[in-house]
């Protein structure tokens, strides 16, 4: 059994291999639900997997734990009861099961409404409603429960099916697994044919002499497939994880870096160098990072070479059609599935077994279950394969043909039109060329409508939705037909659609995209296609821009987010036809969003291309734009007096286009940068933080109104006024809560958390962190947890509990590793707590508390974290030791210049 992927399974399954469903709940509290469970999943020919309480040879325990490894599909229903704790078990049955699914295991999770649930189910559902594996719904009877689970397996199976659809060619499904060092796509369908070539790549990433493993062929090929499947075999090599990294929507060289840290978790908000927080989360770790699609970033192949020295203990693995002719690369051609037996090339019989053969088959039984292989038939399915050269993915689009054409049928139109199609593209590579022809053979069974809206989906980057189809449409030969277009391209497998929190979202290959593109060019249509695709999202950007601020933050930044490689794709396109104008507007006005979501590196690469490529083009308020972004990188990458000056000369050209919010922005960094550059003067960057502050909070706009009093609080504290620090703190906690400000509060938390620690007031410093704990884990946000975290390991710290804080210390510091955190070590305050219960007595114990906490997953240690808090009398006794809290406190002036 692989390890967090169910048990392995034939991937042709005989009729009494249904996919089986766990069904998790207590028994008699929700029978009724049960019933209708069983009666749902048996309705759709599933088989369900019931734990029941009878005569048994096996104790209740070992008996779901063998169900569930037998299992397919985890469905929980929960109400009210937290279950039947065993003696001698920490935790119920009901929450066993749950954390004994696998990560890769789909789970359908119900809650019954209206519950006074107790109090442990409530933090259940609280870690659940915080998994991001985990779909979960309420329901209030027995018949809407039935109806719910019904419609939920039904679309996740035919979720599984298209995903598997593209697994063997260039489509790549999303990732499961939460953890960012195993965000490795989960395949739905088993590999065909590449037995050998894993075997032989795997063997090259064990050799320390080959630091990058170039995966390399033609479009098509498999070679994302193959490196999936090769960072699977290869987990054991990898013990601390793999990572991977799509790149085909990555264009310009300079994003490479911060590409690779998204994928990670790593925020680049640009206070620290990015290259630093890398080495951070790469340090002692022997990972593997797998980059696909790398032939358009070439250019950026050195980088790697420096990634070397980031991360010595990490091994490369990258998908390219071009070799990178870097130091330490070993190249592998992969080479297409074999489509006869090398030992009798002539003989059908031995053909069909060939893995091209073998492909097609399991593709046609895709879309036509009852699609056989036999003698007949055998000779024109060999036929398919040769002629398409044992390419996947042409394999694949011919494959998918067989619902309404005979084998013979399709070989019949491939002889006639494929060696004319080959013909008229000699300048591509031979395999290239007939995967080109392929595509074209398969659009040609088309409609003339759904041609041209499968020309029209090539300018979408990654995921797009139906409504910014449809937006595109306006003129065009589909418009109005956006629905049964898609649906037939679906059918052709020249598109893929997937279900994203309740929104079905389409995918294009990355070689069908690129046919795309081309019948634009040939159409000169291609410009006026990406001008509509760049105007629905500004529009976009400008909509979900008003919501960045507020109750609604969550919900715009999820949709931004599922929507940030055609934000990316839109910008560019603009910069490069030069509309300044609509580039600067969306950079300006999702400013919130680059924060929220770390992506200041990559704003601050399109405004450096505006203020180079604009010139005397641009008004003042453009260039002001552009000016702001790469001043902010340049302050955290070489902080000067200079960059302070020039991000206060900024006001003006804000000023006079009356855009108040520029003004504080500008004014507000310009005492950030100050304090930045080591200027020890505080009496100018604090009456630029209290202006830019006013400013903030005149407009409305809460977050800058809380990072602009924070950085207020953090001088006071320099200058040793506790009492003005912690006033400015509360100011700028009450400003997040007004504004509904999450992710400022998080901020606004830590901060006024750690004074009121320092000052004696530990009660209050521990509902703060608490708070704040269960803001960071609602955002998802790790950093918020790892800060709270350490707050909250401090005050046990205080009150002498060795265990509760060595495990808080050892979560928070594997946070930090993982997502690369950076504080100049003497600004990680709770340290110097942890420390002070070092003596001779309880190091060993303290060691082994630390050691336990490295093992817990941010959200593990929150909720450790919120079920063992001290009580009154502890918190009492912890304020009677100053001396601890001293500890804490020395040296605050140096660490505090340092950090700021």
């Amino acid at each position: 059994m692989t390890p967090g992927r169910g048990p392995e399974r034939p991937a042709i399954r005989t009729p009494d291999q249904r996919l089986r469903v766990f069904v998790s709940s207590t028994l008699r509290e929700v029978e009724p639900e049960r019933r209708a469970a069983r009666t749902a999943i048996e309705h759709l020919r599933l088989a369900p997997v019931m734990f029941e309480l009878g005569a048994r040879p096996h104790p209740p325990k070992e008996l779901y734990r063998a169900y569930l490894e037998q299992s397919d599909v985890f469905v929980g229903i929960y109400w009210q009861s937290y279950g039947w704790v065993a003696p001698g078990e920490e935790i119920s049955g009901l929450e066993d099961e749950y954390r004994l699914a696998p990560g890769a295991m789909p789970k359908l999770i119900y809650f019954k409404q209206p519950a006074q649930r107790e109090e442990r189910l409530a933090g259940l559902a609280r870690r659940i409603q915080s998994d991001d594996t985990a779909a979960y719904k309420s329901f209030g009877t027995a018949e809407e429960l039935a109806e719910l689970l019904e419609s939920d397996l039904a679309t996740m199976l035919a979720e599984r099916f298209d995903d598997s659809r593209s697994a063997s060619g260039d489509g790549v499904p999303p990732p499961v697994d939460s953890s960012p060092w195993s965000r490795v796509p989960v395949p739905y369908s088993r590999l065909i044919g590449r037995e050998q070539e894993v075997a032989e790549v795997v063997d090259l990433l064990a050799s320390p002499e080959n630091r990058v493993v170039t995966l390399v062929g033609a479009g098509g090929i498999g070679k994302s497939r193959l490196a999936i499947e090769v960072a699977d075999v290869a987990s054991a090599q990898f013990p601390d994880g793999s990572v991977f990294v799509a790149l085909e929507n990555v264009l310009e060289p300079n994003l490479l870096l911060p590409t690779i840290a998204y994928a990670l978790g790593i925020r680049d908000t640009g206070e620290v160098p990015l290259e630093k927080r890398l080495e951070i989360a790469f340090e002692g770790r022997r990972s593997l990072v797998v980059l696909d699609n790398f032939e358009q970033l070439v250019q950026a192949a050195p980088v790697l070479v420096r990634l070397y020295e980031i991360a010595p203990d990490a091994a490369f693995l990258v998908t390219s059609r071009a070799v990178l002719r870097i130091r330490g690369e070993r190249a592998y051609e992969v080479p297409p599935l074999a489509t006869h037996d090398p030992a009798s090339p002539t003989s059908v019989t031995r053909a069909m077994t060939a893995p091209a053969v073998e492909l097609f088959v399991e593709r046609a039984r895709a879309v036509k279950p009852d699609f056989e292989l036999t003698l007949a038939n055998a000779p024109a399915v060999t036929g398919i394969c040769d002629a398409l050269q044992g390419l996947p993915l042409a394999i694949e689009l011919a494959a998918a043909r067989t619902r309404v054409l005979s084998p013979a049928s399709i070989l019949q139109r491939l002889d006639r039109q494929l060696p004319m199609l080959v013909d008229s593209s000699r300048d591509l590579p031979e395999r290239q060329r007939t995967l080109r022809s392929t595509i074209e053979w398969s659009a040609a069974l088309l409609l003339e409508s759904q041609r041209a809206l499968l020309a029209d989906l090539g300018v979408f980057a990654q995921d797009f939705t139906l409504e910014a189809v449809e937006a595109l449409g306006a003129g065009r030969l589909w418009d109005g037909e956006a629905i049964a277009g898609l649906a037939a391209l679906v059918d052709s497998s020249l598109v893929s659609q997937r279900d994203v929190s309740g929104e079905s979202v389409f995918t294009l290959l990355a070689t069908v995209r690129e046919y795309a593109i081309g019948r634009l060019q040939d159409t000169g249509d291609e410009r006026r296609m990406r001008d509509a695709h760049a105007k629905f999202y500004s529009e976009l950007a400008r909509r979900e821009a008003r919501g960045l601020q507020g109750s609604g933050q969550k919900g715009a930044v999820a949709r931004l987010s599922l929507e940030r490689a055609n934000l990316r794709a839109g910008v560019r396109h603009l910069v490069d036809i030069g509309d300044f104008a609509t580039a600067t507007d969306v950079a300006w006005r999702l400013y919130l969003y680059w924060w929220v979501g770390a992506y200041f590196g990559e704003v601050s690469v399109w405004m450096a291309d505006v203020l180079a490529r604009g010139g005397d083009q641009l008004t003042d308020h453009q260039r002001a734009v552009a000016r702001f972004y790469v001043l902010w990188r340049e302050m955290w990458d070489g902080p000067s007096p200079t960059i302070a000056q020039d991000l206060a000369d900024l006001a003006e050209p804000f000023a006079r286009t009356a855009d108040d919010l520029g003004v504080a922005m500008a004014t507000s960094a310009a005492g950030l940068a100050q304090v930045q550059s080591g200027d020890r003067n505080f009496d100018i960057p604090a009456e630029r933080l209290r202006r830019g502050a006013e400013r903030f909070r005149a407009s409305g706009s809460f977050w800058g109104e809380v990072l602009s009093l924070v950085a207020l609080g953090r001088i006071e504290h320099l200058r040793q006024h506790p009492d003005a620090a912690l006033s400015l703190f509360r100011q700028a906690n009450e400003a997040a809560v007004t504004g509904g400000d999450g992710f400022g509060s998080t901020i606004a938390t830590h901060h006024l958390g750690r004074e009121l620690l320092a000052s004696g007031h530990v009660e209050e410093a521990r509902r703060v962190f608490h708070s704040g704990l269960q803001v960071s884990i609602g955002l998802h946000h790790d950093e918020g947890i790892a800060y709270t975290l350490e707050g909250l390991c401090a005050i046990a710290a205080l009150h002498g509990d060795v265990d509760r804080a060595g495990v808080l210390a050892g979560a928070a510091a594997s946070i930090r590793h993982r997502v690369g955190m950076y504080d100049v070590p003497e600004f990680v305050f709770h340290e110097g707590y942890v420390e002070r219960l070092r003596t001779p007595e309880n190091a060993s114990r303290l060691d082994e508390a630390l050691a336990r906490g490295r093992e817990y997953g941010a959200i593990e240690a929150a909720e450790y974290a919120l079920a063992s808090e001290p009580g009154p009398d502890d918190v009492a006794a912890a304020v009677r030791q100053p001396a601890l809290r001293a500890a804490a406190s020395a040296g605050d002036q140096a660490r505090e210049v340092a950090a700021l």
